[in-house]
């Protein structure tokens, strides 16, 4: 618990950021071209022509190929490399979220972020960002403990200097809230063993809280359909993205699978998981993907095409979520 005197002058220390640029501007290392176009549009099962194709795009309004604006950010993005080494703050962002962190704010939440964007982007473009500390909130009582939100405004422009799209990004910088416990608990805290940490829970809300309900419930894999044109989609959302109708129902996917991709994540080590994680996208013969985790399975037997079943794996907290191991030989 911080001394009024101690919390004036964190106002003070954490008021001062606000304006700030967090750093230099981000220049892409690439300029925009078809091949990571073409990647992105494969990973996320977008075929729109004027993004693949480019007799097609030629005659759009377009004129030409021109990339998925939610690319946008993918342009200036800094591999995990960059990052390796640096145990001190490396720009007014992580120097501001220390300040928080020392004073006991030790939680940090994404909650929001609004983009926009001014015009599409084209190949040869070159891509830079610069990202200010916009605002941070009067301090608020929240569902997870008493916190800042913090919001960063990321402009990003061409090589000429004209706006391309703009980015705000907000996360809750906030002190964890410490659950209630009985007075049996209470009295027998001193003799209680530390709780082993567990995975980090899904947020729940209209659009998913069914998903997991389902899983939670058994079935394997819950796929959202839409009531008019029968399209399948996940992550569950409630619009179809082909006809644009809201009412849906759902199906139980077989469980089979094949490995569309996968990278295996080693860094950071948040607790409650066993690492390295097989984080997979993963292709149902029902005709959409999924992402999720492969165990069971060494990271260098993983192959392209495997075949994978899923099956719901219940964490000891009694928490369910389905996860794919590699399948039987037929």
């Amino acid at each position: 618990m911080l001394t009024p005197e101690q919390k004036q002058d964190l106002e003070t220390q954490i008021r001062a950021f606000v304006g700030r640029p967090t750093g230099p501007p981000s220049v892409g290392r690439d300029l925009v071209n078809e091949p990571m176009i073409r990647q992105w549009c494969d990973a996320i099962g977008d075929a729109n022509p004027v993004y693949l194709d480019p007799e097609a795009a030629a005659r759009s309004v377009h004129g030409g190929i021109v990339a998925p604006p939610m690319m946008l950010q993918a342009w200036i993005l800094e591999g995990w490399s960059m990052h390796r080494g640096h145990g001190e703050p490396r720009d007014e962002q992580q120097r501001l979220h220390k300040i928080l962190t020392d004073a006991g704010y030790t939680g940090v939440l994404g909650t929001d972020t609004e983009q926009t964007f001014t015009r599409y982007l084209r190949p040869g473009d070159q891509v830079s960002a610069e990202t200010v500390i916009a605002d941070i909130s009067e301090e608020k009582a929240t569902g997870v403990g008493v916190g800042y939100f913090i919001t960063t405004r990321t402009t990003f422009c061409d090589a000429k200097g004209i706006e391309l799209g703009t980015m705000n990004f907000r996360v809750l910088k906030f002190i964890p809230k410490e659950a209630p416990q009985s007075a049996a608990a209470n009295a027998d805290a001193a003799d209680a063993q530390p709780q082993k940490p567990t995975r980090i829970k899904p947020p729940l809300s209209h659009d998913n809280a069914w998903w997991w309900r389902a899983v939670a419930e058994g079935t394997l894999l819950p796929l959202q359909r839409c009531a008019q044109c029968q399209k399948l989609r996940h992550p569950p959302r409630p619009m179809c993205d082909d006809c644009g109708a809201t009412q849906w129902d759902h199906i139980a996917a077989s469980g089979r699978g094949a490995l569309h991709s996968y990278t295996v994540i080693h860094h950071p080590r948040f607790p409650g998981y066993e690492f390295p994680i097989l984080a997979a996208l993963v292709d149902l013969p029902e005709g959409c993907r999924i992402v999720s985790n492969v165990v069971d399975c060494e990271p260098g037997a993983l192959r392209i095409g495997m075949a994978l079943q899923a099956f719901i794996h219940e964490d000891e907290d009694g928490f369910k979520l389905p996860l794919f191991r590699p399948a039987e030989p037929a």
